[in-house]
């Protein structure tokens, strides 16, 4: 039986469906080039379609079957609340019964039905789903299996290969006109040579780990928010090879899909969320390479549109052009490299001031309280009860810690980031490696000293330590043991030194433009 004829008898399986489903309610049917959705109440049913379009094959039943079995298998792992089965359908054409028994017509993947208000497509991204969604993101990739040595997916010649595609489709498919060619060629040439520039480091990437077996299709419309917490669902199961990938790569779709609509802030709290939570900071050596990649992926998807409706009206091409203009974006630089330090006691405000500034600027914040605890294999949240210079707060540790400062800002600054490293920095022997390091390397340095008041400090403190959700474990006992062993900055620090006073909300335009500031 040919492929059309298969095609139109599941078309009439579902408008039968369909009718049987509506003497319970409403019922809607959504379409796509892969699958068929019936919305009805609290539940919906998707089959798929009996095509093979080369990447994908889901042209006879027991592949349907197999899929449909996939995608339940892997969008539990991210959405298990959601993806309730796969209902065989059986009965006849005329008389379709989900479930039974008797012989099978098709599969249906069983979902619990959410409102697409709910979709990240549909509302902005707020900073407590921002931090949350990192947090899932960054425990999902470390649970996730990592390919195999002998694995055949991740190794650089692969990752290459989907990049160049992308040009030569859209080449075929919407034959650009001469500014449109020249921006494409310009693009693929700078891919060529980040690829070239990179390919060693894609390559102990995957030796390293990164490569895993991800979500492959992370974009806004495939988060939901629900109860205030992120649902990431649909993720690829027809293609292994798009979902065994670099975890750099899942988050640059994700990344590059809030910047194309405004929402550079939330991506920028979405990256630093989830270094954090990751410590993942090698990621920033690749991670334009693959922004750039998901802008192209999304500008190829939108010219084989065009193409596959045999003509580009205006608004395909604005989009086409769109990520095109998004790519040539991710491409560049994200700003001016500098070091900045945000120095003083505990409950001085750094690490808010940090998350601000790190919003409105390209700025990757790496934070003590975290990387400490990430070198003792602790979760940033963990209480370890610590005496002031007694375990993981003795000399050595901190000796360990802010060398993992330094060696963090150096990966920042060469991968072409800026970085705001926030600690108490309580003498000049922790303050003057990262100056050195600027210099080093030619960048801005800034020195930002934030204080208080004792008697504010110890409110906030106190303040912070009973609330118990911060990675600090300072208490008061630990703030009067920095009040007394703090360093004056030298003469030629303070030259170069912007105080803070926060017993009220920093001015933030005026640190913006400081740090906005040429070398």
């Amino acid at each position: 039986m040919d492929s059309d004829c298969v095609d139109r008898r599941q078309a009439e399986l579902v408008a039968s469906l369909r009718e049987q489903l509506a003497a319970a309610g409403d019922v809607a049917v959504h379409e796509t080039h892969i699958s068929r959705v019936l919305l009805a109440g609290a539940d919906a049913y998707k089959l798929k379609k009996p095509v093979n379009l080369g990447f994908l094959d889901f042209s006879t039943l027991a592949r349907r079957q197999h899929f449909a079995e996939e995608e339940v298998r892997l969008n539990r792992r991210l959405a298990p609340e959601l993806y309730l089965g796969v209902v065989p359908i059986t009965g006849t054409a005329q008389a379709p019964v989900l479930g039974g028994d008797g012989p099978v017509l098709d599969y249906a993947v069983h979902m619990r039905r959410f409102s697409q208000a709910a979709l990240l497509t549909r509302r902005r991204l707020t900073p407590d789903v921002a931090d949350a969604l990192a947090e899932r993101l960054a425990a999902f990739h470390a649970d996730a299996p990592a390919v195999s040595a002998a694995g055949e997916y991740g190794a650089p010649d692969q990752v290459l290969a989907p990049m160049r595609e992308n040009f030569s489709v859209i080449r075929d498919a919407v034959a650009p006109d001469g500014r449109l060619a020249a921006q494409l060629s310009r693009l693929e040439r700078w891919t060529q040579r980040q690829y070239d520039a990179l390919a060693q480091t894609l390559d102990q990437r995957r030796r390293d780990g990164h490569v895993r077996e991800c979500h492959g299709d992370l974009h806004r419309g495939n988060v939901a928010v629900r109860d205030g917490e992120p649902l990431i669902f649909d993720c690829i199961e027809f293609n292994p090879a798009l979902r065994w990938i670099d975890t750099a790569s899942e988050l640059a779709f994700l990344l590059m899909d809030l910047m194309h609509v405004g929402e550079t802030a939330q991506a920028r709290r979405l990256l630093n969320g989830y270094l954090m939570h990751s410590g993942d900071y090698g990621m920033l050596a690749v991670l334009r390479l693959y922004l750039v990649y998901r802008a192209m992926v999304r500008a190829k998807v939108t010219a084989i549109g065009a193409a596959q409706h045999h003509h580009a009206d205006a608004s395909q091409d604005d989009v086409l052009r769109g990520y095109v203009h998004r790519a040539l974006a991710c491409s560049r630089q994200p700003g001016v490299p500098r070091v900045v330090l945000l120095c003083g006691l505990s409950g001085c405000g750094k690490t808010s001031l940090a998350a601000a500034l790190a919003e409105r600027l390209p700025l990757i914040h790496i934070r003590s309280d975290v990387e400490r605890k990430r070198l003792f294999g602790l979760p940033p949240m963990a209480r370890t009860q610590a005496e002031p210079d007694q375990g993981i707060y003795a000399a050595h540790a901190s000796e360990r810690t802010y060398a993992r400062l330094l060696e963090l800002s150096r990966q920042c600054v060469q991968a072409g980031y800026g970085v705001l490293v926030d600690a108490t920095f309580l003498s000049g022997e922790r303050r003057h490696p990262f100056r050195a390091l600027a210099d080093e390397l030619g960048c801005a340095f800034d020195c930002l000293a934030l204080d208080a008041p004792p008697s504010v400090l110890r409110r906030r403190v106190a303040e912070r330590y009973a609330v118990g959700k911060d990675a600090s474990e300072a208490d008061l006992q630990v703030l009067e043991h920095q009040l007394k062993s703090r360093e004056a900055l030298t003469p030629a620090e303070r030259a170069r030194t912007l105080f803070v006073d926060t017993r009220a909300p920093p001015e933030l335009d005026r640190l913006l433009t400081l740090l906005s500031a040429p070398t």
